[in-house]
């Protein structure tokens, strides 16, 4: 039986749900939303920039940037190879493509303030940083610029109802956009068969377990990875149902709920988004991340939302029979599919936490 909010407000004993959710009320982590609000309060035009960038979507949140400043006009980003996902990204690629992402939104918010960014990318190769980004004056505001505050990776149910057609193919200068029923059919049982054998395979359902955040003490300790926390998630926390023990237990109701609400999730999907790249360099990747994150915010000002879904993506060997499926399903020979992602009409959410800009200066 499905675990309703109102049920799981019910179970918490010592109080009445009302009592409960006085509590329950207080719980939104407002340490580590804080970036959000801080973004655009630098004087400097690169740190202005910079702290748009680190709100940028990214692998499993982990936020992989490490930023140095040089002169008067020079970013130098460096991937942080303390944080790093060896089990479902061996390669790094997600983590490169997650650069991406930081690079283009810290061009548009550059652009804002009149400045051009040019990019160096891997000027010394894989053991240099990733990207040198020399600021200049004449940069043209994005308009894309004014979707950064509200945009979301949407991790929830999408509505029932397709997108309209011009739409999509509005969007498909950004990527592949997929309404066809019956290959929406097909991507949907990739993405859940292949979420599944990430599950079942213990190295990589640790590795996102060890990434979860649970509740606003936990959240603002480490604004970074999986949050788990708001009334509900932190109602289940309360009466037992949600830690970190049960979500690693296959066994337990924990884990048998988590499995339901992803379920559901990943069904209610009426369309997707494709992108591929000629080739598989770390160019191609920042390149990719650079064209999701204008995806990103294309979607949420036409009020659409997104999600990557990239399980079948990984290029680790218990994934290897989807990883061909998805590229035998969505790319030409020779192409890499960079980037997989559910599209929909889905509820707005929350915020996700960030590290403030000062911690990834070096």
């Amino acid at each position: 039986m499905a675990l309703t909010r109102r049920k799981a407000l019910a179970l918490i004993g010592g109080g009445t749900i009302v009592a409960a959710g006085t509590f329950l009320g207080t719980r939104t982590p407002y340490a580590a939303i804080a970036p959000w609000d801080a973004a655009g309060g630098y004087d400097d035009p690169r740190k202005w920039a910079l702290s748009y960038a680190l709100l940028a979507p990214n692998a499993h949140n982990i936020q992989p940037w490490l930023v140095g400043l040089e002169g008067d006009d020079t970013v130098t980003l460096w991937r942080d190879k303390t944080r790093e996902l060896p089990e479902t990204d061996p390669f790094h690629r997600q983590l490169v493509v997650s650069l991406g992402c930081f690079l283009e939104q810290m061009k548009i918010a550059a652009a804002q303030q009149g400045k051009e960014v040019s990019f160096d990318i891997y000027p010394d190769g894989e053991d240099g940083p990733a990207a040198v980004a020399t600021f200049a004056n004449g940069g043209t505001p994005d308009p894309l610029f004014n979707a950064i505050l509200d945009r979301r990776s949407c991790k929830e149910p999408f509505e029932d109802r397709p997108v309209p057609p011009e739409l999509a193919e509005s969007l498909g200068s950004y990527a592949t956009i997929v309404t066809d029923q019956a290959e929406v059919a097909a991507i949907k049982d990739l993405t859940w068969q292949a979420w599944l054998a990430e599950l079942a395979y213990p190295p990589t359902h640790k590795e996102s377990v060890d990434l979860m955040r649970f509740g606003k003490a936990e959240i603002n300790a480490n604004p970074d990875g999986i949050d788990l926390g708001g009334p509900f998630l932190e109602s289940l926390m309360l009466v037992g149902v949600l830690n970190r023990e049960q979500q690693l237990d296959r066994e337990s109701t924990g884990f048998q709920q988590g499995v339901a609400i992803y379920e559901e999730m990943l069904h209610a999907t009426p369309a997707y988004a494709v992108l591929t790249s000629p080739t598989n360099t770390r160019a191609d990747q920042i390149m990719a991340g650079r064209q999701w994150l204008r995806l990103n915010l294309a979607t949420t000002q036409a009020g659409l939302s997104l999600h990557p879904v990239s399980q079948a993506l990984q290029e680790y060997p218990q994934m290897a029979e989807h990883y061909a499926a998805a590229h035998e399903l969505l790319a030409k020979d020779g192409e890499t599919v960079q980037l997989l992602g559910r599209l929909g009409y889905g509820p707005q959410i929350p915020r996700t936490p960030r590290w403030p800009l000062e911690t990834r200066l070096i």
